[in-house]
């Protein structure tokens, strides 16, 4: 009998743990009970559940993307359907363990685990209370022992590493004593660990042997995990092995003396890819001390990111002066040219002359007069933007009129589906509501023009939450930008053979006036805006 108090000869350490919290087959009944009210649920408590995860920095700091989320709401459902059906038996007790051990190599802090119960408790407790009113005491129970049974297997993952890293920390140790302990904390205790710069030692194999608290914090690897690990291989993104990893190997084994200044990339624990400006100093000293090749690293992400928005607004500032005054010069003559159509056509209506020939031909100026109308007010817009108004706005609002709006032009609900993908709560921004939809409508009306050849592409406007920033994709599924790295947020460039190219500058203006950034990645079969906007939070 699972509950049962009598100890068994050969206890395992799951067995030990269900009798602590006496958790029996009656708990195990009642949870599959519970399961027929739970699973509907399972889904909706996994987008809140990732929901709050987006909101706190350390937890969000695993996630790399999107595409992940989906698969870990996923596992989430699979997890809670396990915990409700069991069976409660070693193998049960095996997948626990894997979970735990899936957040440990992905670092994430072990005080999530126990908040993490916490929502998962709430939920089921909610839904306990409304199924069964009085009666749930008894799930109630059952409930918190089981989680209780997965709050402790997890957190044995964490000692068994919490161990294994003091197990290799104390090998290091002993191998280092004596020989290098005084060289060591010499090092330690110098600038090297409050710089603000990456400082990392390499032997001649270009094996990590100095690795400074700046570096732990930037790539999230703890000095115990990385000494002794081989530079290129451990903190180098893979498509740069073959090139800036020679390069470094190369230096570190002596072959060439000099000292290099390297812009490359790397890698962080949770898999995101930093940009970094590498100092390569060729230093070999005594014979005892075993690094050969200081690497100082300074982190350029911010840095470039910076540069490059300040040259493209740069770019637009000039440009938009250019277009201003010619905006100014060309809408007076263009005025009079319709003013003088109206004149002809009403003084050759009088005459009676309607000679299709005339007729057309003065509907085709007339046409072509509008059109460089509407080609100046948007050059106006681009060159002289009204002050925004900001105000408090939802982002679910926001996105449903969008779309609706961009399926009642132009008949575009025969060229496309167009999905909205929002999250389970709303996100509220401080923002000029009618600029962000200018550039929102902007976004899906080229994407539903790029999938419109197919008759049968989707385009998907996403919302998501992050700790500092709100997310709003536009993604389709067209042939693509032919060039990826097309200058498409310049003005006049455009890749439609009768656009004017001033959408996208427009919008990028909007964006940067709202201290957030727009950016695009497109490859055949997949286009993806994203837009970015700060959320400011208060109290």
């Amino acid at each position: 009998m699972v509950g049962s108090d009598a100890v068994p000869a050969v206890e395992t350490l799951f067995d030990e743990i269900k009798r602590y919290v006496r958790f029996s087959d009656e708990d195990a009944g009642r949870l599959a009970a519970f399961h027929a009210y739970a699973a509907p649920h399972f889904r909706r408590i996994a987008d809140e559940f990732y929901d709050r995860i987006r909101e706190h920095e350390g937890a969000h700091e695993i996630v790399t993307g999107e595409a992940q989320v989906e698969r870990l709401k996923g596992s989430l459902v699979h997890w809670m359907t396990r915990i409700c059906t069991g069976p409660y038996d070693d193998a049960y007790f095996e997948e626990t363990a894997k979970i735990g051990r899936v957040h440990v190599r992905a670092g994430l802090p072990q005080h999530y685990m126990f908040t993490a119960m916490n929502l998962i408790r709430l939920a089921f407790e909610e839904i306990a209370w409304s199924a069964l009113g009085g009666d749930m005491l008894p799930v109630r129970a059952a409930v918190s022992k089981v989680l209780d049974l997965e709050l402790a297997i997890m957190l044995e993952t964490y000692r068994d590493d919490f161990v294994a890293r003091a197990q290799r920390a104390g090998r290091l140790d002993r191998e280092e004593v004596g020989r290098t302990l005084a060289r060591t904390e010499h090092r330690y205790k110098s600038a090297v660990e409050l710089a603000r710069v990456l400082v990392v030692g390499l032997d001649a194999h270009a094996v990590v042997r100095l690795f400074n608290r700046e570096a732990e914090r930037m790539t999230g690897l703890g000095r115990e995990e990385i000494l002794g690990m081989p530079f290129v291989e451990t903190l180098l993104p893979e498509e740069l092995h073959a090139d800036h990893g020679a390069l470094v190997k190369e230096i570190a084994a002596g072959r060439r003396a000099d000292a290099d200044l390297l812009e490359s990339s790397l890698r962080t624990r949770a898999g995101k890819i930093r940009d970094v400006r590498w100092q390569l100093a060729y230093a070999p000293s005594a014979a005892d001390d075993e690094v050969v090749l200081f690497a100082i690293g300074q982190d350029t992400t911010d840095e470039n990111a910076l540069a490059a928005r300040v040259r493209q607004s740069e770019k637009l500032a000039a440009v938009g002066t250019l277009a201003a005054g010619l905006a100014h010069e060309i809408r007076n003559p263009l005025n009079g040219a319709q003013l003088h159509v109206t004149f002809l056509e009403r003084g050759l209506a009088r005459a009676g002359m309607r000679d299709p020939d005339t007729v057309e031909a003065i509907k085709v100026v007339r046409d072509e007069i509008r059109r460089l109308s509407v080609l100046v007010s948007e050059f106006l817009d681009f060159a002289r933007p009204k002050p925004l108004v900001l105000t408090p706005t939802s982002v679910a609002s926001l996105c449903e009129r969008v779309v609706r709006l961009a399926l009642a032009c132009d008949g575009a609900s025969a060229q496309a589906e167009v999905k909205v993908d929002l999250p389970s709560t709303d996100i509220v921004l401080e923002l000029d509501p009618a600029k962000i939809e200018q550039v929102l409508l902007n976004l899906l009306h080229n994407a539903i023009e790029a999938v419109a050849p197919s008759r049968d592409g989707t385009v998907v406007l996403r919302a998501r939450r992050q700790p500092r920033h709100a997310v709003i994709e536009v993604e389709d599924d067209g042939a693509g930008v032919p060039n990826p790295d097309a200058p498409i947020f310049d003005p006049f460039y455009s890749t439609k053979p009768n656009g004017t190219g001033l959408g996208l500058a427009i919008a990028h203006r909007i964006i940067t006036d709202h201290e957030g950034t727009i950016e695009f990645q497109s490859r055949p079969g997949k286009t993806l805006f994203r837009v970015t906007l700060p959320i400011r939070l208060s109290g």
